[in-house]
């Protein structure tokens, strides 16, 4: 094993910068030194014989001594004083720069042991530092964003799978007890509880690829029209089976949209699943499409169900959020349907809210799209 010696002792970037700057600056002053000691007496020479003072010899010499001399000493004076002054401002620099370099190299070790919230100020000393300032600040943002998602997705699975999991654990240790039978009744709430586990990762996945930003869109310009039929043409067997009157309202000479349309589709269907659920038999579900301002177009699902109470309406597109007339698991789904149709519709460039009179008032999803010619 090779020997790496005793640890070498590392100068900063500081005191680097004013070694070098005290190199150029002394540099400098030799240069003009020699420069001026090598042109200036043969130039007052010239000057003093054009003036016609050869005849006084004597006085030439005296003349050009006294220049010499005071040359010199106001050349020594000021390449002195400038000396001092350059190092003095290279000293203020350096050590600004330094400061501004440790602050940026502690922020770097606090997000490597993964505290996330670091944040540097931005140091004003010129485009670069500003710009290197506000990219680590912005990566800081982001990874702290992504953590906070982990942290909440790790919650909301632990708590999504608990009941499923308790349920199939305790069917299958009774059947290992001889308690319980492998009857159809048995085998259908282990396929229920199995095809719920299989929903939630499907749609946690889904809702996390979306609110982390790393969805791929296939934007095309389609018209309401089509994203509206897209939707709802697929879901009208379901709706007469449930006897629920599905409905549709397009406005005319509505401008294109500059959506996906795989995306679009889920995002109604997420929306007419919902009111699928929460709508009894007899009752209406319908969907609008019309002008909003600024050229925007406005899609609306529209239920006559049970309505949800004011107070669970900022609520509603949380992940796994549910409310016991509103959201309650016995109506199927995975909890977060509706974070993932927010998701999308954000990831597009609109907005989406909910609106409810109450119970027994239904509930109102609008969603706010830019028209295609505002969004390229």
């Amino acid at each position: 094993m090779v020997d790496p010696g005793p640890p070498r002792s590392r100068s900063g970037l500081a005191s680097r910068l004013l070694v070098a700057i005290a190199l150029v600056v002394v540099t400098a002053g030799l240069t003009a030194w020699l420069v001026a000691g090598a042109i200036g007496p043969a130039t007052f020479h010239s000057h003093m014989l054009q003036a016609g003072a050869s005849n006084d010899r004597v006085a030439v010499l005296h003349a050009e001594e006294a220049f010499r001399s005071s040359s010199a000493l106001s050349l020594s004076v000021a390449l002195a004083a400038a000396v001092l002054a350059a190092l003095a401002v290279s000293l203020f620099l350096t050590r600004r720069i330094g400061r501004s370099l440790a602050a940026l190299s502690t922020a770097a070790a606090r997000v490597a042991g993964g505290r996330f919230d670091a944040h540097v100020t931005s140091p004003h000393l010129g485009v670069e530092f500003d710009e290197l300032a506000e990219a680590f600040n912005a990566m800081s943002a982001r990874l702290h964003d992504s953590e906070s998602l982990r942290q909440r997705l790790l919650a909301d699975v632990a708590h999504e799978l608990r009941t499923p999991v308790a349920t199939l654990t305790a069917y299958l240790e009774g059947l290992e007890d001889g308690v319980e039978s492998l009857t159809p009744a048995t085998v259908a709430v282990l396929r229920a509880q199995a095809s719920r586990l299989t929903l939630l990762a499907h749609d946690l996945a889904a809702v996390t690829q979306a609110e982390s930003g790393e969805l791929v869109l296939q934007r095309v310009r389609a018209t309401p029209q089509e994203i509206v039929a897209a939707a709802t043409l697929p879901a009208g067997d379901r709706f007469a089976a449930r006897g629920l009157e599905l409905a549709t309202r397009i406005s005319p000479h509505l401008p294109p949209l500059y959506v996906d349309r795989d995306r679009m589709g889920q995002v109604l269907g997420n929306l007419l699943d919902n009111a699928l659920r929460h709508t009894p038999a007899g009752g209406v579900v319908t969907v609008r499409a019309e002008a909003a301002h600024h050229g925007a177009v406005r899609i609306v699902v529209e239920d006559t169900g049970e309505g949800i109470e004011p107070q669970h309406l900022p609520h509603l597109f949380e992940r796994f959020y549910r409310v016991d007339t509103a959201r309650d698991r016995t109506h199927g789904g995975s909890g977060i349907g509706l974070a993932i149709t927010k998701a999308l519709v954000e990831a597009q460039g609109g907005t989406i809210t909910a609106t409810s009179a109450g119970p027994g008032h239904g509930t109102t999803f609008e969603i706010l799209l830019p028209a295609a010619d505002a969004t390229l």
